[in-house]
């Protein structure tokens, strides 16, 4: 099956179908996302992504910048994904928390903004709100409201295209049957990988015209930032997984990327090894056979690596639901 580049959104902008990660735990220099950057866009990525939370949107940003100046790529050849934070979904935050981003990053305008989940936290200073007891200080805006915000973002102009992060089908639901719904969300970004094949929420989001961008692709680095077990299987190190990678002279990242984009999927890559920066996007010019998709098919096991467990008393977690 032949993937294209570009995936088609439902508000007719198109989004390149292999994106570059950013995201990098605490332990990690800020300079390295920088760096990172410049090295995925000199590699030929047009599609970055970051958000708020990540905490390097001005390094990212400036990468994007010196790759214009210096005329690898035009602003209109770059796609770039931007999230809100949780802190901000109360209405009137929204927008300041989108030109915060869009003035960190020096650009006037995001490709794509996301409510990066629908777990709420109190608004404040503090990205992770905890009372002194240690707890984690919820807040529960509706996000049919929060939504409407986004719908206003765009409308400005600030943004071309809105979507979901970590939204379960009921969250989608809610959004979609929204009285007065102005943008559809054009995707939803979840975790997605051989071990959690989304299959379920894969095919109601087609349904919707809504597409699932997938993140931890290749399995997640274990570190511990988002509640991770430290005993979880490494995905790349699956049997099966390199069996098909050797019999067609490929690393077991390529597979498992190309695996998902012959489902439909849009994939994150996350690296900072320039090496696999490169050979990561090497995954448009070899397909699976049939046989091959179904032997991957195989190796779901429904295991998130993010599941956010310390947020589960949340009333807006999304994975106690199937889907």
């Amino acid at each position: 099956m032949a993937v294209e580049h570009y995936a088609v959104l439902n508000d007719g902008h198109r989004i390149p179908v292999i994106g570059f990660g950013t995201f990098a735990p605490e332990k990690f220099p800020k300079s390295m996302a920088e760096e990172s950057t410049r090295v995925a866009i000199e590699a030929g990525y047009r599609h970055i992504d970051s958000a708020y939370l990540y905490g390097n949107e001005v390094e990212v940003g400036r990468a994007i910048k010196e790759k214009i100046a210096d005329r690898t790529i035009r602003r209109e050849d770059l796609f770039y994904t931007g999230k809100l934070w949780s802190t901000f979904h109360s209405p009137d935050l929204v927008r300041p928390a989108l030109e915060k981003s869009l003035k960190d990053l020096q650009m006037s305008y995001l490709d794509l903004f996301l409510i990066h989940t629908s777990v709420e936290f109190k608004p404040g200073e503090d990205l992770i709100p905890v009372d002194e007891d240690g707890k984690y200080l919820y807040n529960n805006t509706d996000l049919r409201d929060t939504w409407e915000a986004m719908e206003q973002c765009k409308d400005a102009g600030l943004v071309k295209s809105i979507g979901v992060s970590n939204f379960n089908r009921r969250q989608l639901e809610l959004i979609l049957n929204k009285p007065g719904l102005k943008y559809k969300p054009v995707c939803n970004q979840v975790e997605c990988h051989l071990y959690l094949n989304q299959n379920k929420l894969l095919a109601f989001c087609k349904s919707h015209d809504i597409v699932l961008v997938a993140y931890s692709v290749l399995g997640s680095s274990r570190d511990e930032t988002f509640g991770m077990s430290k005993g979880a299987p490494v995905l790349l190190e699956d049997p099966v997984l390199k069996a098909v990678g050797e019999k067609l002279g490929r690393t077991s990242a390529q597979v498992a990327l190309r695996h998902l984009l012959q489902k439909g999927i849009v994939v994150l890559a996350k690296s900072f090894n320039p090496t696999r920066i490169k050979q990561n996007l090497q995954v448009l010019d070899f397909q699976l056979s049939v046989e091959d998709m179904e032997t991957l098919e195989g190796l779901n096991r429904n295991m998130r690596y993010d599941a956010m467990p310390m947020w589960a008393d949340h009333p807006k977690y999304p994975f106690h639901d199937e889907y």
